[in-house]
């Protein structure tokens, strides 16, 4: 656990025994203040009228920042720190992948399925328990969209050929809020018409779908930070972020757990939840250290087969020689 040090005249003085209770605190309470503080920020301004795209992203911005804060006072490790070109790639990322590409789908895939709909006087709207609370519904979505997901996401990992893609998203060596963000746009389509597209189509309301958006992003943002927390009991409901480090080890036999998207429970249910007691998570990332990081290059990296595990491919080969 990482306790904050003051300084003073320059010199770096222990936590006081007030600073030690205050982080233990923070890090027990950190997750369901920002989610929860979050989700009331959007009902907040939709209940006075702001636009629900408004007022998801103020909610959202806001959790980003406390979620920042966190890292900076409590790391779960200081040499996750992001540098420059990290945060540089990952807001590029994050622009291009996570708000473009869905922006682009959502309206090219309803326009089109509603324009079929309307064609052959069908509705999917009966699909939907239209009449039920907001928060209920949105309940329901992350329940549904998870099942789903959990699968596509195995699949990822399974699949040699698919794992090529899934590797832009395995590649970073340090977490942090930002690289959540990281996925190649090929797979981030297909994400988007298992997760999202379905509900868009059925016809669930922009409130739902907004304050969905919420609990998704702000989870996602704590899955891959670098927050010292503590969910406790939250680790079985959750896939939050004291599981999610263990999904992205270097090491097989640790990352292929722990594959729900915003909840664990479909791990629980199919026995790949994973959670080691009085231990940390080791290296990060891909075999292949020297793996590209870079945007550009990362559009590419899929292409090129083996590349994640190139230099223990080249070790293995040499040794057969020998």
């Amino acid at each position: 656990m990482a306790f904050a040090t003051r300084r003073i005249d320059g010199v770096a003085t222990p936590p006081t025994e007030r600073s030690r209770r205050a982080s233990r605190l923070a890090i027990r309470v950190s997750y369901p203040f920002v989610m929860l503080g979050g989700l009331a920020v959007y009902a907040g301004l939709d209940a006075v009228g702001v636009p629900v795209v408004i007022a998801s992203y103020a909610a959202v911005v806001l959790g980003a920042g406390l979620i920042t804060a966190h890292e900076i006072v409590l790391p779960y490790r200081d040499e996750w720190r992001p540098r420059v070109n990290d945060v540089r790639s990952d807001l590029t990322f994050m622009v291009a992948v996570q708000i473009l590409v869905p922006l682009l789908l959502s309206l090219a895939a309803a326009t089109a399925f509603t324009g079929w709909l309307r064609e052959g006087d069908l509705t999917l709207g009966g699909l939907w328990p239209h009449s039920w609370p907001v928060a209920a519904q949105a309940a329901l979505m992350v329940v549904l969209a998870d099942l789903p997901r959990y699968w596509l996401h195995r699949a990822f990992h399974s699949s040699t050929f698919m794992w090529r893609w899934h590797a832009v998203h395995h590649s970073p060596h340090r977490l942090y809020w930002l690289n959540v963000g990281r996925f190649h746009p090929l797979e981030k389509a297909v994400q988007f018409s298992v997760d999202a597209l379905p509900f868009v189509l059925v016809g669930v309301g922009d409130g739902v779908l907004a304050a969905y958006f919420v609990f998704y992003a702000v989870n996602g943002f704590f899955q891959h930070s670098n927050c010292d927390v503590r969910l406790g009991w939250l680790n079985y409901v959750i896939s939050g972020p004291e599981l999610h480090r263990w999904h992205h080890s270097k090491l097989a036999s640790e990352s292929d757990h722990n594959f729900g998207n915003n909840l664990i429970v479909w791990d629980v249910l199919f026995g790949t939840r994973f959670l080691p007691a009085d231990t940390h998570v080791g290296p990060l990332g891909l075999l292949n250290r020297n793996y590209p990081l870079g945007f550009v290059a990362q559009m590419r990296t899929p292409l090129v087969r083996g590349l994640d595990k190139a230099k223990q491919v080249m070790a293995t080969e040499t040794a057969t020689s020998q």
